[in-house]
């Protein structure tokens, strides 16, 4: 798998990076925790801890604001906290970027490559937006409805049969918690069914890193691409804006700060790269685990770990 996806990149003009696995910040977002370590080497006490990254973006986006054109990397990410029969807490990814790209080449070059990993030429690619995802098949519109409709969709879904819901009764979620329970209990399962099925323009408080598109509603330019209903890959149509950046950033450390988490430094050298003008960009992260899996037909990705973390 390694070998062809090298060969699919390089025949594409498509630049082999690689970027640290420790940085002093880390990555903001309240749905993620990271793994740190303590480096005895320095001199400063606020440098000494040290953050294991969740995704190489940041340092990848620095290298396109420096001019580096096209880029991809393979690694090893790490993210605290996960451990499940999708989950690890440590797993593989392939991230890349293409300046001067919109979404619509980036899925389709998506699907390209997972066409040739999975050695199915014919595979075929269903996009459809989140709004009417949820539309088609909850009966609610999920850029409009309010929290109490959220919450009354997936009790009612668990009434009627949805097991992942069946205990939801007394939870106590906000508007974006109810989304992402009723997308990964709900909606996942049935997606990538009879082909590859890409899901795009989430709600803006989903964007993280993506461009906001105008409009009413407005959307964010991300999407999400699902195999066997299991989600292999994540991507935007990047944020450049450095002050639009910074903004979401501490709106994430507020979240944090009302949560109890931790309040991780930003990353002060991303957002100097932004301001300086990193240029229009696509981006996508894979997950290589989740594609072995679906590859060899596996439901736990320990199936496809030499040695799972409790053998490590």
């Amino acid at each position: 798998m390694l070998q062809d996806l090298r060969a699919f990149f390089a025949a594409r003009g498509v630049l082999e990076v690689e970027t640290p696995l420790l940085s002093a910040a880390a990555t903001t977002d309240p749905a993620l925790a990271s793994l740190s370590t303590h480096w005895s080497g320095s001199q400063q006490p606020s440098a000494q801890r040290l953050y294991l990254h969740t995704s190489p973006e940041l340092p990848m986006k620095r290298l396109l604001a420096a001019g580096s054109g096209p880029i991809y990397q393979v690694c090893k990410v790490f993210r605290d906290g996960e451990r499940g029969r999708r989950h690890h807490p440590e797993f593989s990814l392939l991230e890349w970027y293409r300046p001067g790209w919109e979404l619509n080449a980036l899925i389709d070059e998506v699907a390209e490559l997972l066409r040739l990993l999975l050695d199915q030429p014919g595979l075929g690619l269903d996009v459809i937006g989140y709004q009417a995802l949820f539309q088609t098949h909850l009966g609610i519109d999920p850029l409009a409805a309010d929290l109490a409709t959220l919450q009354a969709s997936a009790k009612a879904a668990g009434r009627n049969g949805c097991t992942g819901l069946s205990s939801c009764e007394d939870l106590e979620l906000d508007r974006d918690g109810w989304l992402d329970l009723l997308m990964s209990q709900c909606l996942e399962p049935r997606l990538g069914r009879a082909g590859l099925t890409v899901v795009r323009d989430y709600p803006p408080s989903q964007a993280a890193l993506a461009r906001l598109r105008p409009g009413s509603p407005s959307v964010a330019e991300r999407f999400e691409l699902y195999l066997d209903g299991m989600e292999l890959a994540n991507g935007f149509d990047e944020l450049t804006d450095a002050a639009e950046q910074r903004a979401r950033f501490n709106a994430n450390l507020s979240a944090r700060r009302a949560a109890g988490q931790p309040e991780p430094p930003l990353d002060e050298a991303f957002l100097a790269a932004l301001a300086a003008g990193m240029p229009a960009s696509a981006g996508v992260a894979l997950g290589l685990d989740r594609l072995l899996m679906c590859a060899l037909g596996a439901d736990r990705i320990d199936a496809v770990l030499a040695f799972p973390v409790e053998r490590a």
